[in-house]
């Protein structure tokens, strides 16, 4: 007998491998793994970390400015869900900072501006996205300066958190009107409270945050070895606990009892959705008062500073390119400031503070997403009258523990040279109240320092005779 043709084997063997998942089903399998939830209770508390930036920013706009709340609810809501989706990371969708602080401090500066600004401030992100620049300055700039920016941006939320505890705010002026009382349903009291109950559950770092499956089960062995198990249980209770939920939730039903008879204004259904009609003349205030400040703040603080951070909280994750976050943030104005959804973009501070209460997936972000979605949907721009009885001392606290957590990342600074980088960077950044100061003088002091020490290395002798005959 023949022995078989060895040709037929292989033949043979493909027939039984499993066939090679296609195109969509590896897209599929890429999102149900980026929205599956670590922990729900986690996730949940996460979500609220990066409310205290957004709240303030949108209300005061949509007081001051009259932003369409409901359409930017709707479409930072979608934004939260794609982006949670693609990245598997708690990333937030925040307002734009310059561009917001423009128009509250300037009468003139309107929806036809603040939309302006918004296209081409995405505009440009999208053009040093896809022509590699983004990824070439991500390369270039130092740690130490990165670093420099995330401290200032950090203390900058954290001391504005403290103002908004201490004082009684206007947010639709942002201006301060006084001490605030120490009791009342906003009063000091109230807000100390619901700080040491997110340091009592929190502590001071992730000790007590929910992990993933894998670790809970490593902790839960661990547990049963030791000798007190009932340390370990109260640990165990304490770290399940939404602390950042719940203060949410307090504030809520506070903002109720403050004023009753505002679930009598409210209005039910979506804001009427329309393109913004913008002006020659509100295209050129929007680049030079909106752009030009805002632009330098998003290349370092949304894109470089994101990047930097998610791969300090998220080691094992598969991280995502400066050029990949630098078109999203573009194509997310481009698309939602004809319609009139407030120009946003990613933020290390609110990434930092979600992963601070307990946010480790996209499900995360998306979970958000979804109830801005239907907040939009069915409250639209009568949410307002409701965020505006949110007591703003609740608020304060939820800023501070995120600006504290963005803050924290600069600890890695190991050397003296890099610290003090970070440290004069910090410095102007907060004094001249602008990342892009702050970011200029630290690259020539990093410069300097690198010049100086080829000069260390060669003594000045040595170079002069270089260049003689």
């Amino acid at each position: 007998m023949e022995p078989p043709n060895p040709e037929t084997l292989p033949t043979q063997t493909n027939q039984n491998d499993p066939p090679q998942p296609n195109l969509p089903s590896k897209l599929l399998n890429h999102v149900r793994t980026n929205l599956r939830f670590r922990s729900k209770l986690a996730e949940l508390n996460g979500a609220m970390g990066d409310l205290g930036t957004y709240i303030p920013i949108v209300l005061s706009l949509t007081l001051a400015r009259d932003l369409n709340l409901g359409t930017t609810l709707i479409f930072t809501g979608v934004y939260n869900i794609i982006t949670g989706a693609i990245y598997g990371v708690p990333m937030p969708v925040q307002p734009m900072k310059s561009i917001a602080a423009e128009a509250l401090s300037n009468s003139d500066f309107g929806v036809p501006e603040i939309m302006a600004a918004g296209i081409l401030t995405g505009g440009a992100l999208i053009l040093l996205g896809v022509t590699g620049l983004m990824h070439l300055a991500y390369k270039l700039i130092p740690l130490s300066v990165v670093r420099g920016i995330q401290l200032a941006q950090g203390l900058s939320f954290a001391l504005t958190a403290v103002k908004y505890i201490r004082k009684v705010q206007d947010l639709p002026k942002s201006k301060s009107q006084g001490e605030r009382d120490w009791f009342g349903l906003d009063g000091l009291v109230l807000a100390i409270i619901c700080a040491c109950f997110i340091v009592l559950i929190t502590g001071g770092g992730e000790e007590f945050q929910i992990r993933n499956s894998q670790e809970q089960t490593i902790e839960e062995e661990e547990e049963e070895e030791r000798p007190c198990k009932r340390s370990a249980k109260w640990k165990k209770i304490l770290g399940s606990l939404p602390s950042a939920f719940l203060v949410f939730v307090l504030g809520v039903v506070l903002a109720f009892i403050r004023k009753p008879k505002v679930v009598n204004d409210i209005k039910f259904g979506p804001s009427a959705m329309e393109i913004v009609k913008i002006s020659k003349h509100a295209w050129k205030d929007g680049f030079i008062k909106g752009t030009i400040p805002q632009l330098p703040l998003s290349i370092l603080n949304s894109v470089i500073a994101v990047c930097k951070l998610s791969y300090d909280l998220f080691p094992e994750k598969d991280h995502f390119s400066t050029t990949s976050l630098s078109v999203t943030v573009g194509l997310m104005n481009v698309v939602g400031c004809w319609f009139g959804a407030m120009p946003s973009c990613h933020g290390a501070g609110g990434l930092a503070g979600q992963y601070k209460f307990g946010g480790r997936s996209g499900a995360c972000v998306a979970l958000l997403g979804a109830v801005k979605l239907v907040l939009g949907l069915v409250l639209g721009t009568s949410l307002a009258l409701i965020l505006n009885q949110f007591p703003v001392g609740v608020l304060g606290v939820l800023l501070l523990f995120a600006g504290i957590e963005l803050a924290m990342a600069s600890r890695d600074m190991n050397s003296k040279e890099d610290s003090f980088v970070m440290l004069i960077c910090t410095a102007v950044s907060l004094v001249g109240s602008s990342a892009a100061l702050g970011f200029v003088v630290g690259m020539v002091v990093y410069m300097l320092l690198k010049v100086r020490k080829l000069g260390i290395d060669k003594p000045p002798s040595a170079i002069w005779m270089l260049g003689t005959p």
